[in-house]
């Protein structure tokens, strides 16, 4: 299906208010169709009135100009008022409903592409590309009828004064339909590709700007200038070849349209000199053609400005049409009442079909209430593990139950409601520290956030900050250290009180005296919960009822730390090597 007829899905529930834009707007662009009319009238039959005296001139011209004023002046400043707004809250809503509809499907893709796009891109399309698509609406729904109704009723009331000089009016109508047809095809192709090096731009620019501090403690200001200066050059370079295509197409099609009111004056001149029309038929004419070619002007400006937008539709549904790589299956049901035992049953999995697997045959049963720690050097496939249990991806091969039931045969969104998630970098929104602890539930009573703060050791410090609960914590909770931050998380999973937890690196950044606080939280928040933990550091993680010690997507051991290292394997390799760099580290200090 074509971007447009995508994007007619969102017109159609206002059809019926652009058609009546649309009829209020003929009224309002037919009352200045009335003008030649008008100066004709007074030029034939009041000043140039061989039968009339002064005196009924003067009366005959006040009552025209009375009836003219009342139409002009009561008459159109209401129409003129209710068709913009229309045109305007059609254009807005509809806009509303396409940006809600995308970030709805903004939440359904997967993490895979997030991994591969920017996420600038992404809101280029949401924000710049979507304003956009108004003008299709309001121009090319509504403006373009509008002007084309004007045109068309300007030529009947010309054909009803002569039918010669109105053939001569619009004998270029077919020469300036062909140049908009030959300009206009390659003008949407270069508003697209200016729209997406803008989009480049925007992307670049938004993960520099989270970057600051990476090119501020490498002084790489200068490195980052010229990589900004490659793709803001690209979009002059895009910016400039569409300007100068479409700066071409105005020179011809203005010029053609500039040409049509000199041949109608000097044909009507020859008809007047010999009498064969009348001198106010002529202005009037020569009012009609502004009236028809200003119409046909404004049809170029639209020319353009809707292939701009029909651009912007183009790239707003490419984004809609991107596919899900997860999906509920339609016989799926909600998973409810979880108990919390899990089985990995010969799991494998790989990120694309070109690159090699990232598991390899995983399979491991956990009981209810179990904690499992993974732990292994970076790149065995831990993180990847633990993506694959809320479905953040499906495996390629194998199958992953709760309770029995393969995850792939439940609703994703009712899975994740039963799981809670701690990881090392936790994404906090730039709002109150309560409106980020109620992502855990958001129906959640100020007295529910604050027991939640408690069991994550967190009311204490909140309470120090200015506004306590209410503190904003700036963009990705800049205004907080790393402890304060995953003791948010922590209270967030306490709220949500989920069946099943899923600990990722939880600590590895912070200092000692935070781990040990968050440490203790954690441990009261597994109380009788099934729980994956991920760590590098296995001091951390000799509590597990088993730990399980990953190696290039395999399973190589699987035991409690006594097992392990009675077992003096992997896990007792690593262990001493951890707690030899602990000793140097400690004799140093």
């Amino acid at each position: 299906m074509s971007s447009i007829k995508q994007y007619m899905k969102y017109v159609k529930p206002y059809k019926w208010k652009i058609i009546w834009t649309v009829l209020i707007g003929i009224v309002k662009f037919a009352i200045p169709l009335l003008m030649p009319l008008i100066l004709k009238y007074v030029i034939d039959d009041i000043i140039r009135a061989e039968g009339l005296t002064a005196g009924e001139k003067n009366s005959h011209l006040l009552w025209l100009m009375g009836g003219a004023f009342l139409v002009f002046l009561i008459l159109r400043p209401p129409v003129e008022y209710i068709r913009q707004y229309l045109a305007q809250w059609v254009g807005s809503n509809i806009l509303y409903d396409i940006r809600n509809k995308l970030f709805d499907h903004l939440q359904r893709l997967s993490l895979r592409y997030y991994a591969q796009t920017k996420t600038g891109e992404v809101i280029s399309r949401v924000i710049h590309d979507v304003e956009q698509t108004k003008v299709f609406v309001i121009t090319g729904l509504m403006n373009v009828w509008l002007d084309l109704t004007t045109i068309l009723i300007a030529i009947i009331i010309m054909l009803t004064m002569d039918v010669p000089l109105t053939l001569v009016a619009i004998i270029l109508f077919p020469l300036y339909g062909l140049s908009i047809k030959y300009f206009y095809a390659k003008l949407r192709r270069l508003t697209r590709e200016r729209s997406q090096a803008l989009a480049e731009v925007q992307g670049h620019l938004h993960e520099r700007v989270q970057g600051i501090p990476v090119t501020r403690s490498f002084a790489l200001e200068d490195y980052e200038q010229e990589q900004f200066d490659k793709r803001n050059g690209n979009f002059l370079d895009k910016a400039i070849t569409h300007t100068e295509w479409n700066a071409k197409t105005f020179a011809v099609t203005n010029t053609i349209t500039d040409l049509a009111p000199l041949l109608v004056i000097g044909f009507a001149g020859y008809q007047v000199i010999n009498a064969s029309l009348s001198l106010g038929t002529m202005v009037a004419f020569v009012g009609y053609m502004e009236r028809v070619y200003s119409p046909l002007r404004r049809l170029i400006n639209s020319s353009t400005t809707l292939t701009q937008s029909i651009a912007s539709i183009d790239r707003v549904f490419e984004l809609m049409n991107e596919k899900y790589d997860i999906v509920d299956r339609p016989n799926s049901t909600p998973l409810n009442h979880v108990q919390g035992e899990i089985e990995l049953d010969n799991v494998s999995f790989r990120y694309d079909e070109q690159e090699a697997e990232v598991l390899k045959n995983v399979s491991l049963h956990v009981e209810k209430g179990e904690t499992i720690a993974l732990v292994g050097m970076s790149g065995g496939g831990k993180s990847t593990l633990i993506s694959l249990i809320p479905r953040f991806y499906d495996v390629t091969s194998g199958a992953i139950r709760v309770d029995g039931k393969d995850i792939r045969d439940v609703q994703a969104r009712s899975l994740r409601d039963q799981i809670g998630m701690v990881l090392q970098d936790n994404i906090l929104f730039s709002e109150s520290i309560a409106v980020n602890i109620r992502m855990g539930n958001p129906q959640a009573t100020d007295e529910e956030v604050i027991q939640a703060a408690i069991a994550a050791n967190a009311h204490d410090f909140i309470m120090e900050l200015p506004e306590g609960y209410n503190t904003l914590v700036g963009e990705r909770g800049v205004k907080l250290s790393g402890g304060q931050k995953q003791r948010i998380a922590i209270a967030r999973v306490f709220l949500k009180n989920p069946p099943i937890l899923i600990f990722d690196e939880a600590t590895s950044a912070l200092d000692l005296e935070s781990e040990h606080t968050i440490q203790e939280a954690m441990e009261k928040l597994a109380a009788d919960r099934t729980t994956f933990i991920v760590a590098h550091r296995l001091a951390t993680i000799t509590h597990a009822d088993r730990i399980v010690v990953m190696e290039h997507g395999r399973i190589t051991e699987v035991g409690s730390h006594e097992e392990l290292m009675a077992k003096q394997g992997s896990y007792y390799d690593l262990y001493q090597v951890q707690n030899l760099d602990a000793e140097q580290v400690f004799i140093k200090s």
